[in-house]
């Protein structure tokens, strides 16, 4: 099916039998069918405020990462990049929301810059990174642009496109009790089996748990009152609580993390472009860099990642919001791929690594956000954080954390419709929702899943229904999985 008759096919609910679409009530609700779509504009504003709320955190954290990385003996400029992180989540979300009209918003990807900090940079010079950068966003685009990548994702079985946004769910969910302090990595020194424990020694320890806490609940109870806004009022009550706190209780600013909720001194920052436009295209390749074999080992990989992490999230959230039709396909999805694999490219130029559709987007579209114009909104807030961004420090991390368990657990209401009595989707869709948290990787888990889903077929002597598509893909996740022995015996470092 089409782009055009798939889009003319949906309601917001998914439901292919189309009532009367009602009138747009401007230009502007007609551009981003916001009406069409269930929509409303204050739902629209309310979503793209609470997705950059829950995304404020890569301006702190993206700068971190890649400002500690050693190139040549020295150090990017924390300014530099704090300045390059705002100005391409800006111009990617709104790419996103303008071009693709999905409640998508984008930044730097964490995997991506800590691949560069820890891998590539010690090899290469921060311009032939980004030109790595650019070249694995320009591969993703061919790959839009060919048709292939919406043919995998439209390709892959129903069953596990359910998995993979109970997945993505159960992943969020643990990344915001990690981040909020209430579960934690046992330390490998510890002399215990277990991975993961209560707070810290099985104990909740510290105010900014009992931030999270009190502010999931608000969140909780403020849903089952069905109260507009219940994630976005819950982030704000728990900001500001939190303000509170800290300034009678003088919380030392270690026990926050990253943001600590006051207000800056100064919140104003003039941003610094330094490292705008400066790219080696294929220096990575050549004997100054990694040699053309590690290179071609590093872009597949981030090709990989971004492929199909993004892949996954577009999914997961456009089925939450109702935006896919009964076979998972969604209205527009050729340009919103188009865009988030334009994010390498424009990550690279602007120096701030590889930009990716974020799973954070789902806080946004919990709040009732269904089109494009949430993600012009959290946009345009991250390009005014280009001149404040030491406001984006006042919301707690701990508070963040609380809005992505709420997702985690409305996305979780997608398990209803995998066939659970039926071992042969019941298999590849268990280990897709179980290897995302448990490997940290939403990669893994689309891998495992597919990977299964071809093998159990194959067993039943099946082995023509998953498809040409299906079986590809099979071949590039065993790769992927045995990456690393495949460099060892090739003597790739």
């Amino acid at each position: 099916m089409t782009q055009t008759s798939t889009e003319s096919s949906l309601t917001p609910s998914g439901d292919p039998t189309r009532s009367p679409e009602p009138k747009p009530k401007n230009a502007l609700d007609a551009y981003f069918k916001i009406s069409a779509r269930g929509s409303t504009l204050a739902g629209e504003v309310r979503g793209g405020l609470t997705t950059f709320m829950a995304m404020a955190y890569i301006l702190l954290l993206n700068p971190i990462i890649l400002s500690v990385a050693d190139v040549n003996g020295n150090h990017l400029s924390h300014a530099q990049v704090t300045t390059a992180t705002a100005l391409a989540a800006a111009v990617t979300t709104i790419l996103l929301g303008v071009v693709g009209n999905a409640p998508l918003a984008a930044a730097a990807g964490l995997s991506v810059s800590n691949t560069l900090a820890a891998v590539m940079v010690p090899h290469v010079t921060w311009p032939q990174a980004m030109g790595l950068c650019v070249i694995y966003g320009a591969a993703i685009v061919l790959l839009v642009v060919t048709g292939l990548r919406e043919k995998i994702m439209n390709g892959i079985p129903m069953a596990l496109k359910h998995a993979i946004t109970i997945g993505i769910g159960l992943f969020i969910a643990l990344i915001g009790l990690v981040n909020a302090g209430f579960v934690s990595r046992i330390p490998d020194a510890a002399g215990t089996d277990t991975p993961l424990q209560l707070g810290i020694n099985n104990n909740l320890q510290g105010w900014p748990v009992l931030i999270f806490a009190i502010t999931l609940l608000t969140i909780f109870v403020l849903q089952t009152r069905k109260v507009p806004g219940a994630i976005l009022i819950g982030i704000m009550t728990g900001t500001v609580l939190s303000v509170i706190l800290n300034a009678v209780l003088n919380i030392p600013a270690s026990v926050w993390g990253l943001s600590v909720p006051k207000w800056p001194g100064n919140p104003v920052a003039s941003p610094d472009f330094g490292l705008f436009g400066h790219i080696d295209l294929f220096g990575a390749f050549g004997s100054k860099g990694m040699g053309a074999l590690s290179a071609g080992f590093a872009v597949f990989a981030l090709v990989l990642a971004g492929f199909f992490d993004a892949m996954a999230t577009i999914i997961g959230i456009g089925t939450e919001a109702g935006l896919a039709d009964e076979q998972g396909r969604m209205p527009g999805l050729s340009k919103a791929l188009f865009v988030d694999g334009t994010g390498g490219i424009i990550g690279g130029l602007s120096g701030a690594s590889g930009q990716t559709v974020f799973i954070e987007s789902a806080t946004g579209v919990g709040e009732g956000a269904r089109t494009g114009f949430s993600s012009v909104v959290t946009g345009l807030v991250f390009a005014a954080m280009l001149f404040f961004t030491p406001l984006a420090g006042m919301v707690p991390g701990q508070v963040a954390a609380a809005a992505l368990v709420v997702i985690g657990s409305m996305m979780l209401s997608q398990a209803r419709h995998i066939e659970w009595g039926d071992r042969e989707v019941a298999i590849p869709a268990f280990l897709t929702i179980a290897l995302m948290p448990f490997t940290y990787s939403i990669t893994a888990g689309v891998g495992a899943g597919v990977i299964a889903y071809c093998a159990i077929k194959a067993g039943r002597g099946r082995w023509r229904e998953p498809g040409v598509l299906m079986w590809g893909l099979t071949a590039v996740f065993l790769v992927y999985f045995a990456l690393h022995p495949i460099k060892e015996w090739l003597g790739v470092h």
